[in-house]
């Protein structure tokens, strides 16, 4: 086993930080800050437990499974089932939402504004042409996000945060006419952060093997204290962020802005002209990163599943361009199109995670996917109920109002597949 250095700790935790840190990242803290008003750490709270803390538990629970891939997390499922769910949330997060995201985002937040003439189809293509030129090489990601895109990004948002706490904009007065922990979980689910962790990890594994970490222990150890580290920034950040959001809770002007808009204008009062230039410099790292993040881990996820019949740069070249025309749909329209979406991915993914970090006293396979499938039947019929259909039922199951109505029967349905026999058990335990 070789001693595990600070310099390469620092590195992977900050391409992980930077990973995390993208378009979604930037606009729903501020957005849930001037919501929640004087409850607004209530709110944060909830969502960084939705969004970092489930990050951190899905890294450890990806570890401890010892697939580090797309399949870690849901691998009990059964091998055929854990590829399809692999795929399933590979898809849905990366080409169809959150990397078209992160260029319409960069494209509102600042550079719209910059170059009035701009359209956002020459915008897309330039930006999408980035992410594939620093794609290419998969070994070279941590050294690009890590070395040179995050320190700018952690620079620039600093400075930002810095002057809105010394110099807050408002009073931070006004009583919420929101669920301040609703809004935070739902603002976190929004940000699909776990959903992507084991591409996240296929994305900087190259790299960490280049650096000459190549045994399975190795590469635990290191991402396991790389992942503290980018959870410590992430806190950081996102505090000051929904803080900002805060500051302006109770000045009218502010009212009406949407969320990518909100920022943008919080910026310009702190900082002027010139905080709309150094916010679009710093949309546009924290976007870039992580578009290479998740273009790098689709493309080593897909390679994986495929046993090397898609190879990585034709699917980094066909992402790229796919993501260049839904990109153009705009920001607003992608997180409209993404809800639905995770409000029935992330009960199962949740389950699954939580379930895993503690597979080892977990003998019984049967736990895990009678467990996932309850969650699922609610998160199902919750977003049906939303067509008219009479499945209105999970209204009156405990933490609806939270929108966390699948928790309840997810433990029901663990402890029911507790009882079930597993005919597989040895094999996958």
């Amino acid at each position: 086993m070789n001693k595990i250095k600070g310099k390469d700790i620092m590195a992977v935790g900050l391409t992980m930080f930077a990973i995390f840190f993208g378009a979604g990242n930037l606009i729903f803290p501020p957005f849930l800050g001037r919501m929640t008003g004087t409850q607004w750490f209530l709110g944060y709270f909830f969502f960084f437990l939705v969004d970092v803390g489930l990050c951190m538990l899905t890294i450890f629970a990806t570890l401890r499974s010892g697939d580090l891939s797309m399949t870690g997390v849901p691998s009990r499922l059964g091998k055929k089932a854990s590829v399809v769910v692999a795929i399933i949330i590979a898809v849905c997060l990366a080409p169809i939402v959150c990397v078209p995201r992160t260029a319409a985002t960069t494209f509102d937040m600042g550079w719209s504004q910059m170059f009035p003439g701009l359209s956002i189809w020459v915008f897309s293509f330039i930006f999408f042409a980035i992410v594939c030129f620093l794609t290419i090489r998969p070994s070279k990601i941590v050294d690009i996000v890590g070395n040179v895109l995050t320190p700018v990004l952690v620079l620039c948002i600093l400075v930002l945060l810095i002057m809105g706490i010394i110099d807050p904009i408002g009073p931070v007065a006004l009583e919420p006419t929101v669920n301040s922990i609703k809004e935070g979980i739902v603002n976190g689910y929004q940000t699909m952060d776990p959903l992507g962790i084991g591409m996240v990890i296929i994305a900087i594994m190259g790299a960490i093997t280049a650096k000459g970490y190549t045994s399975s222990e190795d590469q635990t150890k290191l991402l396991g204290k790389a992942a503290l580290v980018s959870g410590i920034l992430l806190f950081i950040v996102y505090c000051g962020l929904a803080y900002l959001g805060a500051t302006v809770s109770t000045v009218e002007s502010f009212a009406e802005y949407s969320q990518a808009a909100l920022l943008v204008a919080i910026t310009q009062e702190i900082m002027g002209t010139w905080g709309v230039i150094m916010m679009a410099i710093i949309v546009l790292f924290a976007c870039l990163t992580t578009a290479i993040g998740l273009t790098s881990g689709f493309a080593g996820t897909l390679e994986q599943l495929t046993n090397g019949k898609c190879k990585y740069k034709v699917v980094v070249i066909a992402m790229s361009a796919f993501c260049f025309l839904i990109s153009n749909l705009g920001v607003e329209k992608i997180i409209a199109f993404a809800g639905p979406i995770l409000n029935i991915l992330y009960p199962c993914f949740i389950t699954m995670s939580v379930l895993m970090f503690f597979g080892k006293y977990i003998k019984n396979d049967n736990v895990i996917r009678v467990a996932t499938l309850f969650a699922l039947i609610i998160s199902l019929s919750e977003f049906l109920s939303g067509f008219g259909l009479p499945l209105t039922y999970t209204q009156a199951i405990p933490f609806s109002s939270y929108q966390c109505a699948w928790v309840i029967p997810a433990i029901v349905g663990g402890i029911i597949g507790h009882f079930i026999p597993c005919k597989n058990a040895n094999e996958t335990n």
